[in-house]
């Protein structure tokens, strides 16, 4: 199949359980005929909820998205460790619960927001000398994992039950909710696995516009965003004809009469005559450079 090249910007699916970030992709390019399709945020196979896609010159805005906070909902497990941190994974130990209460939990919440530090866990796409670390796990060899610095935005910790706790956590790229839930119930003098896990948010996406997959796979609409719709609110500057002809070959020369970028502005989009986004720049050395040009488009979706 030659792949339908007029499907650019990005597709927000609604994960279900069961199916891996990669399989997502698959089934979508199956479905719609596209040759370019990746995924934003890996969400494990257990999970669910928001994973956004990348569809053909949609991809050349990932950089820009990729580096947002990110919202989770879930449940702690408590009592029960697992060598994945989840549900999924083995039983390593098992310890007493201690009595939950909100004030204990809310308490044991303020230490983990702001700066933390984080050790990842051993099944995770991690790579020690090229290969991935749960391909490392699952061969059984043991590998001593320095911890990651992550930020904790917003951190929600309440009494789901007995032996739970409902989780809620905004939270900076790179950050492990197993490895928080791990950190959590350490915290609470006991062991625990995450039991649950749907991502909420990602950056400016709310799974609330997340389409289920099966019905994405069932409608013969695309509620696709545009490039341009995607990096809203990011800051934008209009250019005429002229100048969108030079940049799409690639020159930067016209970016000096553009307005000079403000400290608060690290990165503009370019949008021509026609509301198509042209290119991503960025701030360098008080002026513009181009960080990402996208091809004209051979069907308007702004």
């Amino acid at each position: 199949m030659s792949g339908n090249s007029s499907l650019d910007g990005i597709l927000l699916v609604d994960k279900p359980a069961g199916i891996t970030s990669a399989g997502v992709v698959r089934e979508v390019k199956r479905r719609l005929d596209v040759a370019k399709v990746g995924h934003l945020g890996t969400l494990d196979p257990f999970a669910t909820g928001l994973l956004p896609l990348a569809l053909g010159e949609g991809s050349k805005v990932v950089p820009f998205l990729n580096q947002e906070e990110k919202s989770y909902v879930g449940i702690i497990g408590l009592g029960r460790g697992t060598n994945t941190l989840d549900a999924t994974g083995d039983t390593t130990e098992t310890a007493a619960i201690p009595a939950l209460d909100a004030s204990r939990l809310e308490s044991i919440a303020a230490r983990f927001r702001g700066e933390v530090e984080q050790v990842p866990p051993m099944f995770s796409a991690l790579k020690r000398a090229g290969v991935p670390l749960y391909k490392l796990a699952r061969r059984g060899v043991e590998v001593d994992l320095e911890p990651r610095r992550v930020r904790i935005v917003a951190l929600s910790l309440t009494v789901a039950g007995p032996e739970t706790i409902a989780l809620s956590v905004r939270c900076s790229k790179g950050t492990y909710v197993r490895s928080l839930a791990r950190d959590v119930a350490t915290a609470l003098e006991t062991v625990g696995h995450l039991a649950s896990l749907r991502r909420t948010g990602f950056g400016p996406f709310d799974v609330s516009r997340a389409v289920p997959l099966a019905a994405l796979l069932a409608s013969p609409e695309l509620p696709l965003l545009s490039p341009r719709a995607a990096l809203d609110p990011m800051t934008e500057l209009f250019i005429g004809a002229d100048l969108v002809a030079e940049v799409r070959r690639g020159e930067q020369r016209g970016l000096a009469g553009l307005s000079l970028p403000a400290p608060s502005c690290p990165a503009a989009k370019l949008i021509g005559p026609g509301g198509d986004l042209v290119a991503v720049i960025t701030a360098e050395g008080g002026g513009w450079r181009l960080a990402r040009v996208l091809a004209a488009p051979s069907l308007d979706r702004v």
